[in-house]
């Protein structure tokens, strides 16, 4: 028996058929390429968390229901009394977990572009998966096709992000709504970047049944900690959580997080910073020829170039030191797309000077 023979005998097509995700090297560059905080914590506090993680009984199992901290999460977060929560290792875990409770040959709906892990893990587990493509013009939801689609396909859940990542922005509340009201299964609202935008779905949680938000301590600025959750309805939460691993949380990153979050001013300066810069580096884009910047309620920016230009203008700013996402190769509404995170003021400057010098 070959190698080959070996792999195609105990791996699932689904699997073979599928790309590994990938994460850039960014040794040596200016890393504006995963949505990160590029902020890290003034050396005090760094001295006080030190304290907490030197007490810390790594010895022993974590809380496997990680109870301290669910109780942090869901008043830092203003989840509603009567709504439980689940913890995973980052939103990837959730999504997930969502997918593997799933019947066999369940249906999943996401909007194209949209995060690539709806798709990915769907397919990782052999369920059907149905993208919807956005608008072209505006990456908007196409709410007829969405409903028709809904109505003649049945799924079982629905993924929206809210804002969209990779295209930045807020998709209409009232198509979310509508969208609610007609899913025969559930909708998860993946709020990832809720710190970079007022408009939210958690106060609706009481108001829909088959709803959940989920969001990530990980565009707020802790993405080492590794830590997702998923709010909604109690009875929902407790049959996904017999789907979850025990012991999934470590007790790093719960306690970790739980003294991260008793110092929220921290974020809200960080978060508000990153704002005005977003702000900034729109308008600042939106003066470049063959440049056209999407509007983001995001942390970072959407970039259209001029048509097949993306990727050698991923290119130069890479030679120039700068690490960006190229979302050329994804085809389809972002073959000439870029997509930019916000960073620090003067790593944002350094990105601009490179950009001119790539576009020339």
């Amino acid at each position: 028996m070959t190698e080959q023979d070996l792999i195609s005998s105990v791996i699932r097509p689904e699997i073979r058929a599928l790309t590994a995700y990938k994460v850039a090297d960014a040794t040596g560059y200016i890393k504006l390429d995963a949505m990160e905080n590029p902020y890290t914590w003034p050396e005090e506090i760094k001295v006080e968390w030190l304290k907490i993680v030197h007490d810390a009984e790594i010895n022993r199992y974590p809380d496997p229901e990680a109870r301290s901290l669910c109780r942090i999460l869901k008043e830092y977060n203003q989840i509603p009394d009567q709504s439980e929560i689940l913890l995973g290792n980052g939103s990837d875990e959730i999504i997930q977990l969502l997918l593997m409770a799933l019947p066999a040959n369940a249906t999943v709906i996401a909007p194209e572009p949209s995060f690539v892990m709806y798709k990915q893990v769907a397919l990782c587990l052999g369920l059907n998966y149905q993208g919807i493509p956005l608008k072209a013009d505006t990456f908007e939801l196409d709410l007829e096709l969405m409903l028709a689609t809904i109505n003649s396909q049945q799924p079982e859940i629905i993924f929206l992000a809210y804002p969209n990542n990779p295209t930045g922005n807020l998709f209409d509340r009232n198509a979310i709504e509508q969208i609610i009201q007609q899913a025969p299964g559930l909708v998860i609202i993946d709020e990832a970047y809720a710190p970079f935008t007022d408009s939210n779905f958690i106060q609706q949680l009481t108001k829909y049944k088959n709803l959940l938000v989920m969001r990530t301590v990980s565009k707020l600025g802790l993405a080492g900690l590794r830590l997702g959750f998923i709010a909604g309805n109690s009875l929902i939460i407790n049959q996904l959580n017999k789907a979850r691993l025990p012991y999934n949380i470590n007790i790093l990153t719960q306690c970790s997080v739980e003294f991260a979050l008793t110092h929220p001013q921290m974020f809200t300066e960080q978060t508000e910073i990153l704002r005005q810069e977003r702000a900034r580096m729109f308008l600042q884009l939106s003066t470049l020829k063959d440049i056209n910047p999407c509007p983001s309620s995001a942390n970072f920016i959407l970039l259209r170039t001029a048509k097949d230009q993306a990727t050698n203008i991923f290119h130069s700013l890479k030679e120039q030191g700068i690490l960006i996402k190229n979302l050329a190769p994804h085809k389809g509404l972002l073959s000439d797309c870029l997509r930019v995170t916000i960073g620090k003021p003067e790593e944002n400057n350094a990105f601009i000077k490179a950009l001119k010098i790539a576009i020339m």
